[in-house]
């Protein structure tokens, strides 16, 4: 009687436990069915294999490189600069000195640009505006200073200026279509997912 309680007590123990795993794989199936096209492809093509998966190992490691310390810097953000703060230099009110900020941040930052999304998480997490948030995110993408100087190097002074100019304007005139094409319950249900504990 007692083995048989015992039996049945592993037995659903096992299965929960298979179930959370089903559930972590389910949760990272884009993870897995990439993995699977490059074990596919591998074997379809063993040289064109070998290239997708060496490429695909040289991007993780690129990533395993800068994530940890982009985190880093966000648990130090997230713990040492208030909400106030944020809302006071970049929430809704800020106006040009909000954009302006936006700016520097993304231009001044190091790293890809998955980089800046979970940047972007805390910044709503404490309080930054939608547009500010576009803003900084499109700073990020295209107006690096190391890339504007390496322009200024290889294309020239009044190349890289302008093309920084006319990509500061789009990202501004984005990030304000952007801002008013989204209904204020659909910010809210974004913010929603990064308010502060």
């Amino acid at each position: 009687m007692a083995s048989a309680f015992y039996f049945r007590f592993w037995w659903r123990s096992l299965w929960e436990m298979w179930w959370d795993d089903m559930a972590q794989v389910v949760r990272y199936k884009w993870v897995w069915l990439f993995l699977a096209g490059d074990v596919a492809l591998f074997l379809w093509n063993p040289a064109l294999g070998t290239n997708v998966f060496k490429r695909t190992t040289d991007s993780f490691l690129e990533m395993l490189g800068v994530i940890p310390p982009i985190f880093i810097l966000l648990g130090l953000l997230d713990t040492w600069v208030p909400r106030e703060k944020v809302v006071t230099h970049l929430g809704e009110g800020s106006g040009m000195r909000g954009i302006s900020l936006a700016v520097l941040l993304g231009a001044f930052a190091a790293g890809p640009l998955y980089g800046a999304f979970p940047v972007s998480a805390v910044m709503m997490k404490k309080g930054a505006s939608f547009f500010n948030i576009m803003v900084f995110i499109g700073a990020w993408a295209t107006l690096k200073i190391p890339m504007f100087l390496f322009e200024t190097q290889f294309l020239g002074g009044l190349f890289s200026v302008t093309r920084w100019l006319c990509s500061l304007l789009g990202i501004i005139l984005i990030a304000f279509v952007m801002d008013r094409s989204l209904s204020s319950a659909e910010k809210q249900t974004i913010y929603a997912k990064h308010q502060e504990t």
